[in-house]
């Protein structure tokens, strides 16, 4: 005869699962708020703007091309801190509907 029976685990698997769901949703709205909130992406995209302007006026173009390059980058890593963002928050959901769904079986 085990400790525990198939109740107790099926519950602990749940509650887990819940806690999982809900660090994983913090998580998701901590990357989306820290985008938002990073100024850093912010100056350096303003920056590059600034210098690709001097290089127009100028005509260097390699400066101009560099700095376009760095703008698609920075656009880039934008684009992919929402994206692990929203992905958190979605794990976070199904594992949350999982545990809900364990919880009704039982």
């Amino acid at each position: 005869m085990s400790i525990f029976s198939v109740n107790d685990i099926f519950l602990a698997m749940a509650v887990f699962l819940f806690i999982i769901g809900i660090f994983s949703i913090a998580s998701g709205i901590f990357v989306l708020v820290a985008k938002i909130a990073g100024g850093d992406l912010r100056t350096i995209a303003r920056q590059t703007t600034a210098l690709a302007q001097k290089g127009l006026t100028e005509e260097i173009s390699g400066l101009v091309g560099n700095a376009t390059a760095l703008i698609v980058a920075i656009n880039d890593l934008v684009k992919t801190a929402s994206g692990i963002g929203v992905f958190l928050i979605m794990v976070g959901i199904v594992a949350i509907g999982v545990a809900l769904g364990i919880l009704t079986q039982l």
